[in-house]
Formats: structure tokens, sequence, C-alpha cells
């Protein structure tokens, strides 16, 4: 995370014994020292998810990673090191093949690319079970992979720096999460064989197609995303020149100047990757202390939600589109590629949670929240020959489908987006706690020496009540500060057992509810979750198109969503029963299903309905 201190990377053996050995070189370490933020993460190790969806997500895919063959997992690395190899080959992009075509099927496309995801993932959760067995793979995948490094792996290679920094990722979080001691030593020598297949600088693709190419997909390749795992490997090892290709590697010209002086340069680039790369400039402005970093992520950041479609959802195609113009709304007729979901929620967790870090804006934690439930908690799960859930579908024919591609760059971040829910539903400052998601969970911390529970039972967003409950060894001051959405209405109320409260309920800002707490004390709070229309923007002629939200849920129109409706009729929307995810719409004809997208099997949908008066 972001705001590491020299004291938690001590507690963490990070710099214990000084130097670390990088390949055959002596290297240099230093202390660390970052920008403090507003607020503070918490550790994986702090949350426990309990029963719910939420859990459910992350449970299937720690059991669905501990249970992949450890030998066709390193299959890639050990072929290329001319080692034996024995293990099925995974086949899909993660699987060497010669015949690669870059006009598709993408079998072959990134041998072992998803590997340091696949890693990370299982180090995350190893960190908030304890699952001695998930540490044990970790501890064996970065052994096995320690043996295979060389920079043969990447002579003609499509997508070097993409795949390093997965890599780099994959094992500062074994080594960090996992408590694995191999895996910084084996960075090093990582490092040095992918530096000789490197740009000098960071390039955008238009860069890339200048340059000479054996075929277009060496053109796809990422460096201006290195940054922010390389400012965490110097974060976590000290040492100084992880810090120094990470500012080799910032796209300053055509990235993040002009976005920090406001210049929307969006349209036509690669979504995800651009959208990760903000990440980046976040790292930039904490390890470099310049301010432009922290203007271009944010101001980067709004341009995307300026874009966005009502679930939270962006880059129709993998693409960015022009501003003022209506090519979002056409996507709904022209493509089933509305959002690359897993990558897409993983990049988008992780900026808000920056963006929260740095600014403590509770609307960045409604955003987070929009994504969850309208996007990633909706993906079909993981299939065992790697069939990948990959993009959500927001045609007006829409329906739920795999990818075509086994193992895509999805099947790597599903995992880390499903470790990561703990830590995003809650953060620190000080004594004070923040709650930044309303989900089933405990989180644990000490203050002043004494243990402290804070366990939320909720069923939101079906239901607007949650309620926080209390165990300390002592009674203990501080806030809790629970996140107010800006869409809430009036009625929101927040009370401690039992009595009204006196806070600040304001949408789109922290409630504070501070008090010397005893051991049993409950917080109930009930979002008011008024249902209103959003539309999407700068939409063609012919029609206002909208979505039905409830509270942060949109809600689809199951069917072919042909029938003629009215703004009054979508309004007065009903659910069909207490225990069904349903709502149900009257209109002149048949009455109109909707359903949250989570809830939606393999039936047909419409995301946006045409409305008139």
């Amino acid at each position: 995370m972001g705001n590491l201190t020299r004291r938690r990377f001590m507690q963490n053996g990070l710099l214990a014994g000084g130097a670390l050995g990088m390949g055959d070189r002596v290297c240099t370490a230093a202390t660390p020292t970052i920008r403090r933020t507003k607020l503070s993460p918490v550790a994986y190790e702090q949350v426990r998810l309990l029963e719910g969806p939420m859990r459910e997500q992350f449970d299937r895919n720690h059991a669905f990673f501990l249970a992949l063959s450890e030998d066709s997992l390193l299959k890639p690395f050990r072929q290329k090191a001319g080692l034996p190899a024995p293990g099925e080959d995974m086949g899909g992009w993660y699987t060497f093949y010669a015949d690669f075509n870059p006009k598709g099927p993408f079998h072959g496309y990134i041998p072992g690319h998803s590997f340091g995801q696949y890693l990370s993932g299982l180090a995350r959760a190893y960190a908030q079970t304890g699952s001695k067995p998930t540490q044990q793979k970790v501890h064996r995948l970065v052994e096995g992979f320690s043996k295979t490094i060389t920079p043969k792996f990447y002579v003609d290679y499509h997508l070097p720096a993409y795949t390093f920094d997965k890599t780099c990722c994959g094992l500062i979080d074994a080594h960090q999460f996992g408590q694995d001691p191999v895996a910084m030593r084996a960075l090093g020598p990582a490092t040095d064989a992918v530096i000789p297949f490197l740009p000098e600088r960071a390039l955008n693709r238009k860069e890339m197609y200048a340059r000479p190419h054996k075929d277009e997909a060496y053109c796809w390749d990422e460096s201006y995303t290195l940054p922010e795992n390389l400012f965490l490997a110097y974060q976590r090892s000290g040492e100084v020149r992880y810090r120094q290709m990470a500012k080799k590697y910032i796209e300053d010209e055509s990235w993040f100047t002009p976005l920090s002086e406001d210049q929307n340069v969006l349209p036509g680039e690669h979504a995800y990757s651009h959208l990760n790369s903000l990440c980046s400039a976040m790292q930039s402005y904490w390890n470099l202390d310049e301010e432009r970093y922290l203007r271009a992520a944010r101001n980067g950041f709004r341009m995307i939600q300026e874009q966005s479609f009502a679930t939270g959802g962006w880059g129709p195609n993998e693409t960015f589109v022009k501003p003022d113009s209506s090519a979002l709304a056409e996507s709904l007729t022209k493509t089933h590629s509305s959002f690359e979901t897993p990558c897409g929620a993983y990049g988008h967790f992780k900026i808000t949670r920056y963006l929260l870090l740095e600014t403590g804006d509770s609307r960045y934690g409604d955003s987070m929240e929009r994504v969850l439930y309208n996007t990633i908690l909706g993906a079909k799960p993981l299939q065992p020959d790697g069939t990948s859930f990959y993009y959500s579908d927001y045609n007006d024919k829409g329906q739920k489908g795999y990818f075509d591609d086994k193992w895509p760059c999805c099947s790597g971040t599903f995992p880390q987006v499903t470790a990561d829910y703990g830590i995003s539903a809650y953060m620190r400052s000080g004594p004070d706690v923040y709650v930044i998601l309303y989900v089933p969970s405990e989180l644990r911390w000490r203050e002043s020496g004494a243990a402290c529970t804070l366990t939320q039972t909720t069923e939101y967003p079906t239901s607007p009540e949650s309620t926080i409950e209390l165990k300390l060894d002592q009674p203990q001051t501080f806030a809790v500060k629970l996140r107010i959405p800006a869409w809430a209405g009036p009625k929101t109320r927040v009370a401690v057992n039992g009595r009204a409260v006196d806070a600040a309920v304001k949408p789109g800002t922290f409630a504070r509810v501070q008090r010397t707490w005893k051991n049993g004390d409950r917080i109930e709070l009930e979002i008011d979750m008024p249902q209103r229309l959003e539309t999407i923007p700068y939409q063609q002629a012919g029609g206002e198109r909208v979505v039905l939200m409830q509270g942060p849920v949109a809600l689809f129109a199951i069917g072919d969503g042909s029938a003629t409706i009215t703004r009054a009729q979508l309004l007065a929307a009903e659910h069909a029963s207490k225990n069904s995810a349903d709502w149900k719409v009257a209109t002149a004809t048949a009455p109109l299903t909707m359903r949250p997208f989570a809830a939606i099997g393999d039936e047909h949908y419409r995301l946006y309905q045409t409305v008139r008066a």
C-alpha cells in the first residue's frame, strides 16, 4: 500500500539485513521516505469477510488457484530455461505456441503472463486466512520460478513490460504477504533478465507502432504501467535502482503532464491499462513529492467517470471515447464488449483506494461501491480449463458470457480484486475507523494496548440497514466515520444503541460518530435509498436513454426490453417480493421485470431504457 512507514517496513522484515543481493551485483539500499497520507490502509490480516456474496467469491477464487497444478504454472518458464518441464500445458494465452497469430485466436499470446497475478492473489489470500497450504504453495512457486530466471524467456516475447509488471507484483506480494524469504532475492535477477527487452522510456501504443516490429502484437506492450510496482518494490526492499527504474518509465509528456493541466487526452487510449497507469501517478506523487502527479490522477479519474456507464464501468471495446460525443451511447447497439470487468474492477478499486487514502473524499468510496455491485460481483466464475468472464455486456440485447480465449488477463486480476475486498472496506486515521463499504465483515485492531473488533452485519444494498457492533477489552475513545453516499436521501439516519445521534449526516461525506465506546456498543445505520434515473452521457437523438438506480444498484430490464415506458413508471418500480432480487415496473402492456447484474444468469437483458415523458 502507498502509506508505508519505516516502522512498518521493519515490522515486516523488509529492511532487515541491509542491502539485498540482486543477481550477481551488490546493490545500494536506502530508507524509503514517502509522503504521509490523510488516511491509512488496514492490513489484509485485520479484515475477515463474513458470509455473503463477497466472501463466497473470494473463497471460490482462493480454492480455485490453490488447486492449480504448480508444474503447469511453471511450465513456460522451465521450457524457456531448458529445464525439465513436466505437467500439462495450460493452453490459451499462457502457453508457448510457435504459430501465434495476432489476428486470433490468441493461443500462445503471452506465455506465463499471469503467473505473478496468481502468485499475488494467493499471497494476499494467505495474509487474510492464515492458510498454511496456501503459504506453502506460494513458497514452492517462488522457489520453482527462481530456478528458471533467464533473459531467454523474453526473446521474441510480445509484451515483456506487461508480464514483468505482473511478475514484480507477485514477487513483492509473496515476500510481504506470503512471508517468503526468497521472493525479493528473486526479483533482482528477474529484473536483470527483462531490462534488455524494455524500451528506453515509457512508450504509448502510437510510439510502439512507429518502431520496427515483427507483428502488431509487439506494439501492445504497456511500459507506462511499470512505475507503480517498481516504486512498491523500492518501498518494500529499500533498493534504490527500483526507484530509478520507476522514474524512467513515468509517461510524462503525452499522459501525466497534459492530465495535470486538465487536458483530456483519454480518447482512443486503451482503457484498463491507462486507468491502471493512474496508480503509477499516485505512487509517483507519494515517492517524488510532485503535486502534478496527484493532479494527473485526480483529473484523469474524473474524466473517466464523465464517460462511464451507470454501472460505473467504462471503456467499450477497451477504448476511451471522445468527450462530448455520442460514442458511449452508440456502443449500446454496436458492441457487446462494454467493460473489461475483472481487470477494470481491479484497477478501479486500486485507484479509488489510493485517492481515498490521499484525500479522504468519500465519493471515491461511492465510485468503488458502484463498480462492486454492478460489475465484478456479477462476474461468472472461472472454469478449470481457464475459461474466464471478461466483458460485461451493456448492449441493448445483452447477455452474460465467457471469453473465447483461455487464461486471459482477467483470469489474473479476478483473484486479486476479490482478495482486496477486505482492505477496501475500511481505512484508519489515528484511532479513528473509516467504514468505506457496507459488507458483512470483521475488522480487528489494537488501540492503547486493548484488542478491538468491529463487526458489520448487513444485507446492504438489498436492505438499507447496516449494524456495527464493537467488542473492546476496555473502553476506548475514537470516531467511527460512516460513508454517506452522495445519492443518499434525507431520511438517512444513524443511531447508537437504539438512540438517534446528532451526527452530521450529509450525503457525499463521512458521518462522524465519536464517543468513548464500551464493549457491546452498537451503531445502526439506515441509508435512505431513493429511486432515481441516470442518463447516458452525450446520448443520441431519438429518445432519452436512462437507467433505473436503486441506491448504488443499476437495475437491468429482463427480456427484450421493448415495452413502451415512461419515467414515472420506472420511478414507481416495486420489489417483486420480500426475498426476491427482482423489481416490477407496470407498463401499458405487461409488467417489466428488472434485476441487478449480480442476480442475472444466462437470460437476455437491457441496461438502458428508452423513455418518453
